[in-house]
């Protein structure tokens, strides 16, 4: 009969989960979406990690409303037979839908622009400090000032990763660029690649690529399995470097994020200059050499290597705040295996991240990372209102019983410490299993 609609079931939409058969749903209409994940601009890792499953709730937290006009050209003609929508995933659309109406996601303040014209007259503070004033002091305190420009700088390019900042998206590119590539040293192009995995697989052991961090730490005993990791395409191999290094993570944590910026800098390197299809890789890679000339330079202009060797240390070692920050929002919360679901979007996000509390004064230093699980709903949402919709997540999660964990600074500290010193102690004892052997021998010996 004509007009009739056609049905699939959930089951048979799974099987449509690979490179070149990738389909999704949304609101219950089935899309073909296996040319379009090679031109998305999200990458094509968010829509593998979901194919094959309903995606509502991720695409209305990734995409404004003007992008559902352009689903219909990929419509399969197909529609999920009991296709049902949770009490949560209503609630949490509701939310979003309200934001809309008050526009939200277009009131972007005043916040990015008094940003970067922090970060511009610190850079000139910095050049001026190194150039024309002979003090080992205030050469120290340069370096200082140049690891907070560039924590200052990846917000607003984590910003501008998210949404536009600038007034159209040609300038929000450059933006990236400057900010990102010129300035800190570090790709948005690698940015994108990771980060839009993490949300979308938000504490996923073999799907989100800021949980594997072998060898060098470990969150949970799941990871001394040697899991494959989904996202690099290879075998965390857990083997005996890894369980001695994990075994005093706990130890090393801290001097590890002192020096974490220089593993950013290899991993974008590793980035642009792999067979992986990279957009706009030029423009990065040029960004990147405008960041090994001028920061060279700039060291080379100090007086001797005692004083260009501190400096490089200080200036990295700044940088440990945001990246110790990064991991407190995720290490000591719940994780799990396997892929992401569409289904339990908001209860996988409210599961993996912790909120940072803090003073208001004090918004502009986290950058709008400390409300961690506000931004994993609504990432299009600009930092200056993350505190004002606080209280309505935290009513929903309250309503659903979830976890909403907000922890201060040093709060979070010690449970990532703690996180860190139960998987150590236990990387410690699959190290030293002799005792474990002679028992179990002695008990059952016989002849």
């Amino acid at each position: 009969m004509a007009g009739e609609r056609k049905y699939i079931s959930a089951e048979e939409l799974k099987q449509h989960d690979k490179p070149g058969d990738l389909w999704i749903s949304i609101q219950g209409k089935v899309y073909n979406v296996t040319d379009w994940a090679k031109v998305h601009p999200g990458g094509d890792i968010p829509l593998l990690n979901l194919a094959g499953q309903d995606v509502t709730d991720a695409f209305i937290a990734y995409h404004p409303g003007t992008a559902w006009q352009y689903l219909d050209k990929f419509f399969t003609g197909y529609y999920l037979k009991d296709f049902k929508v949770s009490e949560v995933s209503k609630d949490f659309r509701k939310l979003a839908n309200e934001f809309s109406k008050l526009g939200l996601f277009e009131k972007k303040g005043h916040g990015i622009l008094y940003t970067c014209s922090i970060i511009g007259f610190l850079f000139m503070v910095c050049i001026y400090g190194v150039l024309c004033v002979e003090s080992f002091w205030v050469h120290l305190g340069c370096a200082a000032l140049l690891g907070f420009l560039w924590i200052q700088s990846s917000y607003v390019g984590h910003d501008s990763g998210h949404y536009q900042i600038m007034s159209s998206r040609g300038f929000n590119k450059l933006a990236q660029i400057l900010i990102g590539n010129c300035i800190t040293g570090i790709s948005i192009a690698w940015w994108k690649w990771t980060h839009n995995a993490h949300h979308i697989a938000c504490n996923s052991l073999d799907y989100d690529p800021d949980l594997q961090h072998i060898p060098v730490f470990a969150v949970s005993s799941s990871l001394f399995k040697s899991i494959n990791s989904i996202f690099y395409g290879r075998i965390l191999k857990f083997d005996s470097v890894a369980r001695f290094l994990v075994s005093y993570q706990h130890w090393t944590y801290y001097p590890v994020m002192c020096v974490a910026r220089f593993n950013l800098f290899l991993q974008t390197l590793l980035l642009l200059f792999s067979g992986r299809n990279i957009p706009d890789r030029a423009l990065n890679i040029m960004g990147i050499c405008v960041f090994w000339t001028w920061y060279p330079l700039l060291v080379s202009c100090l007086p001797n290597w005692g004083e260009r060797v501190m400096f490089v240390v200080v200036s990295m070692a700044v940088t440990s705040i945001q990246h110790i920050q990064f991991t407190l929002n995720h290490f000591s919360a719940n994780v799990y295996v396997g892929p992401p679901c569409g289904n339990d979007w908001f209860e996988k996000q409210t599961s993996g991240t912790i909120d940072i509390s803090c003073s208001t004064w004090m918004d502009w230093f986290h950058g709008g990372l400390q409300f961690q699980l506000e931004h994993h709903l609504f990432p299009r949402l600009p930092r200056c209102h993350l505190r004002s919709i606080s209280p309505l997540v935290k009513d929903l999660c309250k309503k659903h019983n979830l976890p909403y964990r907000s922890l201060s600074f040093w709060e979070a500290n010690v449970s990532t410490i703690r996180t860190l010193r139960t998987a150590a102690l236990q990387a410690r004892d699959l190290t030293n299993p002799v005792p474990k052997n002679l028992v179990w021998e002695a008990a059952n010996i016989h002849g």
